[in-house]
């Protein structure tokens, strides 16, 4: 396309895929695309491409996985291809100057998040943790200093109350796609806007911790309901059942007034979920997963499992 002439797209999960996709679609020059190396995943650790990779080797284009820190392997390919923009979502990996010098336009990321708001890795978890209402996209220059470049455009999008972390990216998923082939029309034309980040408002996104994921019943039904959709799909929120872990999703605000049973109590359990006790307020949990079997709803586990009157924590 006139006044791009070479891209190279850095991605690696499912989020960064339906921009490669419309980037593709939409007639612009891929030249490569780089993502992070293959893993064993699952329960069998079976070596697996990561998402963005499986999608540029069905739309034929080349894959450069880099191993070494500040993607040094591909440098010198990267130089070679002379790319007018480097497109970054969701790569993995912090990139090195020397990487961010090479296009002679610059480097184009898709962020999650309205910044300066959610700086970091995990700005859609974030979000719903904080209980916010609106998050959006911002199509940003990427530069050494993490997500503060300048800002090329922004866009809404509301989070809605059963929002989980995995249904809010999807959609963000296909806003960015969207907004980022908008973004490469206009530099095409000759119309890049950069535009500064504010200095007030910066906020930051870590990585979720393993101390996070479990769940303590003493805290209020609200923040709860906020965590385990914030967790969901992955890596989710637990307690344990009898000693053992128990992955919860689905989460529904019950009651809102003090139970009078111990925080952790199971309450009752209809074909709404399993109805818990928690410092302030109930929450009803509609799917349960115990460690190594598969998700069920909470009337199916409790077909199996003594649940009512039990003690989760």
């Amino acid at each position: 396309m006139s006044g791009l002439r070479r891209l190279v797209f850095m991605g690696t999960p499912e989020f960064a895929v339906p921009s490669l996709r419309a980037v593709a679609a939409a007639g612009f020059d891929l030249a490569a695309v780089v993502s992070q190396p293959d893993r064993p995943r699952g329960r069998g650790q079976k070596v697996t491409y990561p998402a963005v990779k499986t999608a540029a080797l069905d739309l034929g284009l080349p894959v450069w996985q880099p191993r070494r820190k500040g993607q040094a392997d591909i440098l010198a390919d990267l130089q070679e291809l002379r790319p007018d923009l480097i497109l970054v979502v969701a790569f993995g990996q912090l990139l090195s100057q020397a990487v961010l010098d090479i296009p002679r336009l610059g480097v184009l990321n898709v962020h999650a998040s309205l910044l300066p708001r959610y700086r970091g890795a995990a700005p859609i978890q974030w979000a719903i943790l904080n209980g916010d209402e609106v998050t959006g996209v911002t199509i940003m220059w990427l530069t050494l200093e993490m997500d503060a470049g300048d800002i090329f455009l922004q866009e809404e999008q509301p989070i809605r109350p059963d929002d989980t972390a995995g249904t809010l990216a999807a959609r963000l998923a296909e806003q960015g796609a969207r907004l980022l082939v908008g973004s490469l029309r206009e530099i095409a034309a000759g119309r890049p806007v950069r535009q500064p980040q504010p200095s007030q408002g910066v906020t930051y996104a870590p990585m979720v911790t393993k101390e996070m994921q479990r769940l303590d019943f003493s805290r209020p039904a609200v923040i709860l309901h906020r965590l385990i959709r914030a967790l969901d799909p992955s890596p989710g929120a637990y307690t344990l059942y009898n000693g053992a872990v128990l992955k919860v999703f689905r989460p529904t605000l019950g009651a809102s007034t003090r139970p009078t049973a111990p925080p952790g109590t199971v309450l009752q359990v209809t074909s709404a979920g399993a109805e818990v006790a928690c410092g302030d307020g109930t929450l009803w949990l509609q799917d349960l997963q115990l460690a190594g079997r598969r998700r069920l709803s909470a009337l199916e586990f409790a077909r199996g499992q003594q649940l009512v009157q039990q003690r989760l924590g």
